[in-house]
């Protein structure tokens, strides 16, 4: 039964619209209908710019991180052991991410959530993806593409140096969230249509 709320909570976690609610009580803007729609911080710098996009990205790193750490909360304030993966409950929070129940079902990319997984649960995993994306972003000034490198990397690296099993399946079930999740960007990137940053 706590399982099953936990499980609950963590999506309902994820499904807290960062950018809608940054953007509608601070600017009174929808950035649902502004640039590409999307709810995430990439369209939040574009259209409210750098603190607001900060602000996004940073709550939706730590929906991710919560939802880890929801088992070690229980047992703190409970006593009560969950005898199952943190990560179970981040994965979740991802998909209340993507797929918000207050948000329509429309949501972000899955790449803010994704590393506030990693944050919680394999802090050196986190650092490391973040230093592959920044790398991959100033090489390419796509933050799309050095999204889905980092996710490629990570797992890879997982894969290579991790014995933990069940850690090297959600890498790559993140990695394929961020991949679909890109379609469109990865179709604009071939098409050399894609925006470009210029900050970095």
């Amino acid at each position: 039964m706590i399982i099953g709320l936990l499980i609950v909570l963590a999506y309902l976690l994820g499904s807290i619209p960062s950018g809608l609610i940054i953007g509608k009580a601070f600017y009174n803007k929808d950035i649902r209908e502004h640039g590409s729609g999307n709810l995430g911080g990439t369209n939040t710098f574009r259209v409210l710019g750098k603190k607001a996009g900060f602000a996004v990205t940073i709550s939706d790193i730590l929906k991710g991180t919560l939802a880890c750490l929801l088992p070690l909360i229980v047992t703190s304030l409970w006593g009560i052991e969950i005898n199952i993966n943190p990560l179970i409950f981040g994965v979740f929070a991802v998909i209340g991410h993507m797929y918000p129940i207050f948000a329509g079902f429309k949501g972000g990319k899955a790449v803010a959530t994704s590393a506030g997984i990693l944050l919680g649960h394999e802090p050196l995993l986190f650092i490391i993806i973040l230093a592959v994306f920044f790398l991959a972003l100033y090489i390419s000034k796509y933050v799309s593409l050095s999204s889905m490198i980092a996710g490629i990397c990570g797992f890879i690296y997982t894969l290579i140096l991790w014995d933990d099993k069940l850690l090297m399946v959600i890498m790559a079930l993140l990695t394929i969230f961020v991949i679909y999740r890109h379609r469109a960007n990865i179709k604009r990137i071939m098409n050399k249509t894609e925006p470009k940053i210029s900050w970095l």
